[in-house]
């Protein structure tokens, strides 16, 4: 298998997992978006990074896009290149919005431009060996497809699915971003090795409800409107809580969003909280006096694309 394009580039979505009760399931795709272009060449790897975690990465073949892009080369016999590659990052490092999975979709998705064959690395590949990586397709899923996703791994086959949902247009989350991280790895090491069964009906009961109300399709028996659903469809009783030592003060405003009327949840592994719902401008004015900074970002309602390249055009 040859390449056929020697400068390709693709863009790729934030995303939010979790979104309350959907641990290491549920996903969103956000718009606010990396850029990456890659040059193959004949030299040594090189990159250079704008923006968001700019001096904090590594620049060579250690950085995750390349890591991400010779998985995909080798799993589909094409050939290895030298690489001279330029990433414009928006998507904040170690704070919940699916960074590390949005750079190994990238990754992926630029071995598909530069081969520039529409029948190798489809979407489906992507997701696989995007969750291989990662770990779980939770953000992997809607950084791939966009729009809300619902996804799962086989543990005995390794197989990875996910579903796609269009969520209503109500649904326009608004992310409170705070100036310190959190590693994932950080995040995870705070949850319990168990759960009462009881959490875990809860979860299941509210995980079910946030789907529907995701797929836009929800009718609630009572007359309840979008908002009461999502509130109560946003519960949980599995993850958030058990982290608040490890992100105090995220957990503390989503108290504050939650008892203020909002549907807010931990976004991700944290320390980012996300509403679902537009705020206002007086919640926007106090949350950013306190430090956090506010960013409306809407859904993305597509997955990764490739902007440069012979297959700029084709979807897939």
């Amino acid at each position: 298998m040859r390449l056929r394009d020697d400068f390709v580039a693709v863009k790729v979505p934030a995303t939010s997992a979790n979104l309350g009760p959907g641990f290491d399931s549920m996903g969103l795709a956000l718009d606010l978006w990396d850029e990456v272009s890659v040059h193959a060449t004949t030299g040594v790897t090189s990159v250079v990074v704008e923006g968001e975690g700019a001096g904090n990465v590594e620049l060579g073949e250690d950085h995750l896009v390349v890591r991400a892009l010779r998985l995909a080369l080798d799993r589909v016999g094409a050939p290895q290149v030298g690489v001279r590659m330029r990433c414009t990052n928006r998507i904040p490092h170690s704070r919940g919005l699916g960074s590390s999975a949005s750079a190994i979709v990238a990754g992926v998705t630029l071995a598909r431009a530069l081969i520039g064959d529409a029948n190798v690395l489809g979407r489906q590949e992507i997701l696989e060996i995007g969750s291989q990586m990662e770990g779980h397709p939770d953000n992997v899923a809607p950084a791939v497809f966009g729009g809300a996703t619902v996804s799962w791994m086989n543990e005995e086959t390794s197989e990875v699915g996910s579903v796609r949902l269009t969520p209503p247009d109500d649904i326009s989350p608004v992310a409170f971003i705070p100036d310190f991280e959190l590693r994932t790895a950080a995040a995870r090491a705070a949850l319990p090795a168990t759960v009462p069964h009881g959490d875990a009906s809860f979860n299941v009961a509210r995980g079910a409800l946030l789907a529907a109300v995701l797929s836009g399709n929800a009718q609630a028996s009572g007359g309840a409107d979008l908002h009461c659903l999502l509130m109560e469809a946003t519960r949980d009783r599995l993850h958030q809580e058990q982290r608040r030592a490890a992100m105090e003060p995220s957990l503390a405003l989503v108290d504050w969003l939650r008892g203020a009327g909002f549907a807010a949840v931990v976004s991700g592994a944290g320390p980012t909280v996300l509403s679902l719902e537009p705020v206002g401008a007086d919640i926007r004015r106090d949350a950013g006096a306190a430090g956090w900074r506010v960013v409306p970002m809407g859904v993305a309602p597509q997955g990764v694309q490739i902007t440069r390249g012979s297959l700029s055009k084709v979807e897939f």
